[in-house]
C-alpha cells in the first residue's frame, strides 16, 4: 500500500484511523501525537525560565518505550534552556535480562548526552529480583514486588535531583489496560487516585506535596507503533520479556483489548477518552474528603499511611524469609 499522505510505500496501518503511512510520515504523526499531549497535559509550567529551569527525570529502562520517549524528549526539549532533563535507570539484579537492556540505556544517554543516573536494588534494598523471584515469601508474582521497588526508588531518586516532573514511558496499551483493570475492579477511588497522580493535566489535577508529580507522555501512541519508530529511528532499545513477567490478571486484560482492537478498531483510543473524563469527575469528588492521614515510614522516613511502607513490608519479608 501507498502512504495516504504523499504516495511513498506504507510501513504501517492505523486501522483506528484507516491511515497508511510511510516511514517519514508515520515518524512525524508519533512526534506529533508526542508533542501534543506535552502541550495539553501542560507539561511545562509557565513559570519555568533559562534562569529557573524545571528539573524533568525520565524513568530509562533500555526497553523500547522509555528509549522512544527520552529520545522523543531530548529532540523537543534539548536546546530548550527551560528544561533540564536526567535519564534515571534501574538495575533490578535480573541475570541477563538488566544487563543488556542497561547497555542500552548507556548508549542512549552516550549518543544524547544526556546525564544518566544508575541505582540498584541491591545496593539500594540489599536484594536482588531474581532471589526475591525464587524465595517469593508472600507468595506474589514477582512483578508485585518489583512494582512496588521501583515505584520507589523512582520517587525517592527524582525528589533527590530536585525534580519537578517524574516522566515514563507508558503507551496507550498500558494505560487502557490499567484504566479497564481499575472499572472492572470497581475501585473508584483508585480512578480519582489515577487521575491526579498521572493521567490529568497539570492544570487541572490537586497538587500531592509528599510526590513529585508524574506525567505520561507517550500514552496516546499504540504500543506496537511505538516499536515500530524504535525500530525506524534505530534507536538502541532492548526489546525483550523480563523471564519474571507474570501478571496474570493484566495478561488477560491485554488479550482482552487485543482482540477488541482487532474486531473493533479504536476501542483503546475510546477506553482512554472516557475513563480520563470519568477518573476527573471521580478525583474531584474523592478531593472533598481528608483522606487517610500520612506518616513517616519507621524504617525508610518515607511517605505511608501505615507503620511501615509497602517497600519496607516486601523488605523485611525478603529478609526474613
Amino acid at each position: 500500500m501507498d502512504c495516504d499522505k504523499c504516495g511513498n510505500p506504507a510501513v504501517m496501518h492505523a486501522a483506528y484511523s484507516g491511515l497508511h503511512l510511510c516511514e517519514k510520515h508515520f515518524c512525524r504523526s508519533v512526534e506529533k501525537r508526542v508533542r501534543r499531549r506535552v502541550r495539553e497535559d501542560a507539561l511545562l509550567s509557565p513559570d519555568a525560565t533559562p534562569d529557573d529551569p524545571e528539573t524533568w527525570v525520565v524513568g530509562l529502562s533500555g526497553g523500547k518505550d522509555s528509549v522512544v520517549l527520552t529520545h522523543l524528549l531530548h529532540g523537543t526539549f534539548a536546546k530548550d534552556p527551560r528544561v533540564e532533563l536526567i535519564a534515571l535507570t534501574i538495575h533490578e539484579g535480573i541475570e541477563g535480562y538488566r544487563d543488556a537492556s542497561l547497555d542500552a540505556c548507556l548508549d542512549l544517554a552516550a549518543d544524547l548526552d544526556l546525564r544518566h543516573e544508575v541505582v540498584t536494588y541491591e545496593d539500594e534494598f540489599g536484594l536482588r529480583m531474581d532471589d526475591v523471584a525464587e524465595s517469593d515469601p508472600m507468595g506474589m508474582a514477582p512483578c508485585a514486588y518489583c512494582g512496588v521497588f521501583r515505584r520507589d526508588l523512582l520517587s525517592r531518586y527524582a525528589e533527590e535531583f530536585g525534580a519537578d516532573k517524574l516522566l515514563t514511558g507508558h503507551n496507550l496499551d498500558d494505560e487502557a489496560q490499567t484504566a479497564l483493570m481499575n472499572v472492572l475492579e470497581g475501585d473508584v477511588s483508585q480512578v480519582a487516585k489515577h487521575f491526579d497522580a498521572s493521567l490529568g493535566g497539570f492544570d487541572e489535577r490537586a497538587e500531592v506535596e509528599a510526590f513529585v508529580p508524574r506525567a505520561k507522555p507517550l500514552r496516546d501512541v499504540p504500543e506496537k507503533e511505538v516499536a515500530l519508530y524504535a525500530h525506524l529511528r534505530d534507536l538502541p532499545a532492548h526489546i525483550t520479556e523480563c523471564p519474571h513477567a507474570s501478571e496474570a490478571y493484566r495478561g488477560e486484560i491485554q488479550r482482552l483489548l487485543l482482540e477488541l482492537e482487532e474486531n473493533h478498531p479504536g476501542t483503546r483510543h475510546s477506553i482512554m477518552a472516557g475513563y480520563e473524563e470519568l477518573a476527573g469527575i471521580a478525583a474531584e469528588r474523592y478531593r472533598e474528603g481528608e483522606g487517610p492521614e500520612m506518616r513517616e515510614c519507621e524504617r525508610c522516613g518515607g511517605t505511608t499511611t501505615r507503620r511501615l511502607c509497602r517497600k519496607c513490608q516486601l523488605v523485611e519479608a525478603v529478609e526474613d524469609a
